[in-house]
């Protein structure tokens, strides 16, 4: 049977027989990995160029959208190129790329998605304290940490997930190489390990929010953020103001949702439950949807990064008739 030293190559899922319909899926995912650009450039220039957006929460926003490129430039690319050659090999070496750079912008994404339920507790419930605890050096630090704290997550399971010897053949039933799947081909009870890998990864969260003067906390922390915004806000006596801070936080909270359910269940169920189509689903709404739906969401409800947009279309009209 072959090991882990022998594996010279992953073969990614096929998502047809026939090629006409693999350029038809490559078309697709060209599609949307474009729009994610576009997106993403966006929100990345408005807010740059923009000084009425200098401030913490389209700070984190600017983080956000880098971490949305990095994640599905590491998926989507490698699926359009095998889709449209009609192939299904990675290589051992970029396998493990995957996984690594994969895991890092994903992990760094949901600790930063924490961060920024924190932002916008702090500026809802506790508005007279937000600029001493959400200062220009606090988000500098809170942003530093969750992109550290996606690094360590990646070394860890990146090092767990390929120290395994795998003796179930060579084929990934997905379009990119995710830690459940290539768990499937190892010889050892690789799921109890993993798990004990997602366990330090909860104690290295827990230790990170004490030495970072309260910038993280577990999805419990979000849930019970959200409470208290949501009693705020239907405190205010001004409708204006509530759907001021309901088109800030809405968007937020269906981002975390999407986000983290679908990660969960994709990481944390057991391998009992399985189905090719389902994990495929599963796969796609937690790396591909966010990044390509983040900006629209964001563009849909906030009305200051409209109108950021929309001065970019113009000064760029105005600078290239």
């Amino acid at each position: 049977m072959p090991n882990s030293n022998s594996v010279r190559e992953f073969l990614l899922l096929a998502f047809a027989d026939m090629h006409e319909l693999q350029l038809l899926h490559f078309a697709l995912f060209l599609g949307i990995y474009l729009a994610a650009l576009l997106g993403n450039g966006l929100i990345l220039s408005a807010v740059a160029c923009h000084h009425r957006l200098h401030t913490p929460m389209y700070f984190f926003l600017l983080n956000l959208a880098l971490l949305d490129l990095g994640c599905i430039s590491t998926t989507l690319p490698k699926a359009m190129a095998n889709a449209f050659w009609d192939t299904r090999a990675i290589s051992y070496q970029g396998c493990a790329a995957q996984v690594f750079f994969f895991v890092f912008l994903a992990g760094a994404e949901y600790y930063l998605l924490t961060v920024m339920a924190y932002d916008r507790y702090i500026a809802i419930c506790k508005p007279l304290h937000y600029g001493s605890l959400v200062g220009s050096r606090a988000c500098a630090q809170m942003a530093a940490a969750a992109w550290g704290s996606g690094f360590l997550n990646a070394v860890l399971h990146t090092a767990t997930t390929f120290s395994l010897p795998l003796c179930q053949g060579n084929a990934v039933d997905q379009f990119f190489c995710e830690i459940p799947q290539i768990l499937k081909l190892s010889c050892s009870d690789a799921y109890l390990r993993e798990v004990g890998a997602l366990v330090f990864s909860i104690y290295l969260f827990i230790y990170l929010k004490q030495k970072n003067q309260r910038a993280f906390a577990s999805f419990v922390f979000i849930v019970l953020s959200y409470v208290q915004i949501f009693r705020a806000v239907l405190r205010m006596p001004s409708e204006q103001g509530r759907h001021k801070a309901f088109s800030t936080c809405l968007p937020h909270l269906t981002i975390v949702s999407l986000f983290v359910s679908t990660a969960m269940f994709a990481y944390l169920k057991p391998p009992s439950i399985t189905s090719p189509s389902l994990d495929l689903v599963v796969a796609l709404l937690y790396s591909v949807s966010p990044p390509a739906l983040n900006p629209l969401i964001y563009n849909m409800r906030n009305q200051e990064v409209k109108d950021a947009v929309r001065k970019l279309f113009q000064y760029m009209l105005l600078k290239h008739p």
